[in-house]
């Protein structure tokens, strides 16, 4: 079995709800809580390549913390690079839920995406 990962914020309702439905179809995951343990740099990029995901997807751009760093304005003039280092320091810019399962890379919580997954 290929090291499939459900990386999540416990406190988020989405992701409960995600997290419920791998359960129900009784997917195994390793969970990790992207506050305690945020992807590294290495880690991003090759989701990021590996999803054929425009990298601005991997945001949270609805997050509090996305707006206070004014990133809308800030991330068109930012390299690669310095975008996933970005993404690097702080879970809580990253889209959540984040699935890496067999593979692919799923971004947010689809709950019809996720019934199709096995």
């Amino acid at each position: 079995m290929k090291n499939n990962t459900f990386i999540w914020y416990p406190k988020c309702s989405t992701c409960q709800k995600a997290y419920q439905k791998l359960k129900d179809l009784e997917i195994q995951v390793e969970l990790r809580d992207i506050v305690i343990q945020n992807p590294k740099v290495e880690e991003l990029k090759k989701w990021w390549q590996q999803s054929n995901y425009d990298l601005k997807k991997f945001f949270n751009t609805s997050g509090l913390l996305y707006r206070e760093l004014n990133l809308k304005e800030r991330l068109p003039q930012m390299t690669n690079e310095e975008q996933l280092a970005l993404l690097a320091s702080n879970g809580m810019l990253i889209k959540r839920p984040l699935l890496i399962f067999n593979g692919n890379i799923y971004i947010g919580y689809k709950e019809a995406i996720y019934d199709n997954l096995k």
